[in-house]
C-alpha cells in the first residue's frame, strides 16, 4: 500500500455500520492500492454521531456535511443518508474534487439521477470517480454466477427470475419510519430491494432491461408514527399518518437480447427475512442464488446424463472463487458484511489504478430509469412502458 486515502462517512445508521465495517476491514485482509483511513464521520446530531464514531473507529466528527467535502485533506466522501440528499450531496462533493461512493438507489428520481450522472462525467475527466454502492454484487457466490455465465456455463439465456422477500413491514403497527415517506426514501419497496434484483439480474446476465410492465401496492396505508402524543386526560395516544410508498411490486421486464424476466420486490412476505433469490436459465443449464444461502450456488448441467441430472450446490468458499483468498480455509463461511469490505477493495484499487469502478453513476441513472418506468407502468395501467428517453 503505496499511499492512503482519507475518507468521509456522511451517514451513521444501518448502512453506516455496514459500510464502516468495510472501510475498517478491508485493508486488513486485502493488499490494497492504497489505505483507506476513516477520518470523518458526519451526522446533525452532534452526540449521536460522537457515539457511532467511537463504536466504529471514526477518528473525528462534523455536522456539516459542506464544511467536510471542502476541506484538503479529503479524498473520498461515502453517502449513506436516505435518497432524498443523495444528489445534493454528490454533485457538491464531486465538483469539489472527492471520489464518492454512493448507497443505493442513486436517488429519489430520474432527473436527480440524471444530474448525478452528469457530475460523475464532468469529474470523470478530471481523474476523479463516483461509484453506486450495491454491494450484493460483492457477494462471491453472485459474482461467480455473473462469471460463470459469461464462460458460458448456462448457454443462451432463456429466462430470468428474480425475487426479493422480507417481512418486516407485515405487522401493521410497525412505525412509520423515513423508508415509508416518498419524499425521503424515492419509493418504496420497489427502490429499496426491488433495485436489487434489478441491478444482480443485469450484472449476472450482462442485459439491459429495456422495457417494463408491472403494479405495485400499498397494503398497510397508515401507520404510527414514532412520537407519541399526550390526550386531554393526560394518558398516552398514537398519531397516525400516511404512506406514501409502495409495499409490493410485481413486474415483467424484457432485456435487450429479448429475454423476459419476472420481478418481485415484497416487505410483506410473512417468514422470508432477507430472501433474494435469482434464478438464470439457459439452453445448456441454469443457476440460482438465494440471499438466505449466501454460501452458495445452485448450478444445473443440461448435458448430464439423465439419472443423475439435478441442481448441483456449489459451497463458495474455495480459494479459487472470487474474493474468498484473503479470507479463511475452505468451508469457513463469510457473512453479509464481508461484501463491504469486496466494495471498498474494488472501489479503493479502481481509483488508485485510475479507473472507472461499477457500477457507475451512468449504471445507477439506467437503473433509476426501470424504477421509474415501473411505476408509470403501474400508475398508467399500461401493458409495457419503455426505460429510455425520460
Amino acid at each position: 500500500m503505496s499511499r492512503s486515502m482519507n475518507v468521509a462517512m456522511i451517514g451513521y445508521g444501518f448502512m453506516g455500520a455496514a459500510h464502516s465495517q468495510g472501510w475498517r476491514v478491508a485493508p486488513k485482509f486485502f493488499d490494497l492500492a492504497a489505505t483507506p483511513n476513516m477520518d470523518v464521520l458526519v451526522g446533525r446530531n452532534a452526540e449521536a454521531v460522537a457515539s457511532a464514531a467511537e463504536r466504529w473507529g471514526w477518528a473525528e466528527t462534523a455536522t456539516d456535511w459542506h464544511d467536510v467535502i471542502n476541506r484538503d485533506d479529503i479524498d473520498i466522501i461515502d453517502i449513506v443518508t436516505p435518497g432524498d440528499s443523495h444528489a445534493h450531496i454528490a454533485i457538491a462533493a464531486l465538483d469539489a474534487g472527492k471520489h464518492v461512493l454512493c448507497e443505493k438507489p442513486l436517488a429519489n428520481t430520474v432527473a436527480e439521477a440524471e444530474a448525478m450522472a452528469a457530475a460523475a462525467e464532468r469529474a470523470a475527466a478530471r481523474g476523479v470517480f463516483a461509484m453506486l454502492g450495491h454491494t450484493y454484487r460483492r457477494v462471491p457466490a453472485i459474482t461467480l454466477a455473473r462469471d460463470l455465465v459469461a464462460q458460458g456455463a448456462v448457454g443462451e439465456i432463456q429466462q430470468v427470475r428474480a425475487t426479493y422477500l422480507q417481512d418486516w413491514l407485515a405487522d401493521p403497527q410497525s412505525p412509520l419510519v423515513w423508508r415509508l415517506q416518498k419524499h425521503l426514501a424515492g419509493s418504496g419497496a420497489l427502490g429499496d430491494i426491488g433495485a436489487h434484483i434489478v441491478d444482480a439480474t443485469q450484472f449476472i446476465t450482462g442485459m439491459t432491461l429495456e422495457s417494463v410492465s408491472g403494479t405495485i401496492e400499498t397494503i398497510t396505508k397508515r401507520r404510527p408514527v414514532l412520537e407519541t402524543s399526550v390526550g386531554l386526560g393526560g394518558t398516552a395516544g398514537v398519531e397516525y399518518g400516511d404512506v406514501t410508498v409502495d409495499d409490493v411490486a410485481l413486474f415483467t421486464g424484457r432485456f435487450d437480447s429479448g429475454v423476459l424476466g419476472s420481478f418481485e420486490a415484497t416487505r410483506f412476505a410473512t417468514g422470508r427475512k432477507n430472501a433474494m433469490r435469482i434464478e438464470v436459465s439457459g439452453t445448456r443449464g441454469a443457476l440460482a442464488f438465494d440471499l438466505e444461502d449466501l454460501n452458495a450456488l445452485e448450478y444445473y448441467d443440461s448435458s448430464g446424463p439423465a439419472t443423475t441430472r439435478g441442481f448441483t450446490k456449489i459451497l463458495v468458499t474455495e480459494p479459487e472463487h472470487p474474493y474468498i483468498s484473503a479470507w479463511w480455509p475452505a468451508g469457513h463461511i463469510l457473512g453479509y458484511e464481508h461484501a463491504f469490505s469486496h466494495q471498498a477493495k474494488d472501489f479503493i484499487d479502481a481509483i488508485a489504478a485510475g479507473e472507472q469502478p461499477a457500477p457507475s453513476f451512468a449504471d445507477g441513472l439506467q437503473l433509476q430509469r426501470v424504477l421509474a418506468a415501473v411505476e408509470r407502468s403501474a400508475s398508467d395501467h399500461s401493458r409495457w412502458t419503455s426505460t429510455k428517453g425520460q
